[in-house]
């Protein structure tokens, strides 16, 4: 069988140039890291970090029906989102699993940007053509001519401040409007006579922005904002914006989301609108499912500087098998080992003792609230 090969971001030469290391994600061939995941790690939290994630997908809904079809199509209700605000929402299967996570971004009255998760972008597009057919909307997929960079950390705000709005490649946002930008909130202008999206929204629990570009525009978008960032932006792999959303408690689909796995099971029911709105994919499965005895997403801490990692068993201190880890890691923030578990729902209760297979040697654990980490 011949291998399929793996697709490039429009910033790939750039990643060689400095030195990534790549790896296959959702077939997708991605920079893990630059150099030191510690050190990519400690610059979002610290100052600010640059991210390539073009391997999201882009799928825009538009046309006078769009606020009902997406509100028939999303568990959230997305008709009396506002425009220029965007809202973090669930796909439902018939049988209220997770397709997928997304956030839609109400870019018109009648026209919605939905980014879906690499790893679910073509099955998002066909539930979502599906879903809004009988409705007078048009389903586009604008994947592969968008490209998405990613400025985290606290020092975001200022250097696109000063990217954004001290040259003349960007046009339509102001110092002003960025500073004045809530979270979950966005911008558009132009950046090269081409259309800029602007978010104030994020994967890594700190202040950050997320910008949307024309994918052959993303080179120089890049390279700009690493001249104006300086020092203090540090290019940024998905090693460490995987351990920068566990500590902030953030769910990744196929860990902690799954269509095996219902929204309540990981704190997520408050998501579904079941009060505010109509019927939708997924509705009746979610008000008939009895989740009483389900597992329950829990945050879990140790001692030491030994991890568990997804998939590894969860027992009581007495041997008995209670849940499963989902995600694991040493957290280079807080110094010790965090992970994310679905545990048995009367072990839920802060301070609960568990423990962990690490490797065959037992860890002891105490379940904690989440998120592990909140910027101040």
């Amino acid at each position: 069988m011949v291998e399929q090969a793996l697709r490039s971001t429009a910033l790939e030469a750039i990643h060689e140039e400095l030195g990534a290391t790549f790896t296959d994600f959702a077939g997708w061939r991605m920079p893990v890291r630059y150099g030191s995941d510690l050190a990519e790690h400690a610059a979002v939290r610290e100052s600010a970090g640059l991210f390539d994630l073009s391997h999201m997908g882009e799928i825009l809904i538009e046309g006078p029906q769009a606020p009902e079809a997406l509100d028939h199509a999303f568990a959230g209700k997305i008709s009396t989102v506002s425009v220029g605000r965007a809202k973090y929402t669930l796909l439902l299967t018939e049988d209220g699993g997770v397709i997928d996570d997304v956030i839609v971004y109400r870019r018109a009255e009648d026209r919605y940007l939905v980014v879906a998760n690499a790893s679910n972008a073509e099955a998002d597009l066909a539930a979502l053509t599906e879903r809004c057919a009988d409705f007078d909307t048009q389903v586009i997929d604008a994947s592969a001519e968008t490209a998405l960079i990613a400025v985290q950390g606290p020092a975001s705000a200022d250097i696109l401040t000063r990217a954004l709005t001290g040259d003349g490649d960007t046009t339509g946002i102001t110092a002003e409007d960025i500073e004045a930008l809530g979270y979950y909130r966005f911008l558009e202008g132009t950046y090269r006579g081409e259309e800029l999206l602007l978010a104030r929204t994020g994967y890594t629990g700190e202040d950050g922005f997320e910008l949307y570009v024309r994918a052959d525009l993303a080179p120089a978008l890049w390279e700009h904002l690493t001249a104006v960032g300086g020092e203090a932006l540090t290019p940024c792999g998905l090693a460490c914006r995987d351990t920068l959303r566990l500590e902030a408690g953030m769910p990744l689909y196929g860990n902690e989301l799954g269509t095996d796995k219902h929204p309540a099971q990981t704190g997520l029911g408050k998501v579904v609108a079941l009060k505010s709105k109509g019927d939708f994919v997924g509705r009746a499965a979610v008000e008939s499912a009895d989740t009483t005895d389900l597992p329950v997403l829990v945050g879990l801490a140790a001692e030491g500087r030994r991890a568990a990692r997804a998939g590894a068993a969860v027992r009581t201190v007495d041997g008995t098998e209670v849940g499963t880890i989902s995600s694991g890691a040493l957290s280079p923030t807080l110094g010790h080992p965090i992970a994310m578990a679905f545990v048995r729902p009367d072990l839920t209760e802060a301070g609960t003792e568990l423990v962990v297979d690490v490797r065959g040697k037992d860890l002891p654990v105490r379940v904690v609230d989440l998120p592990f980490y909140s910027r101040s």
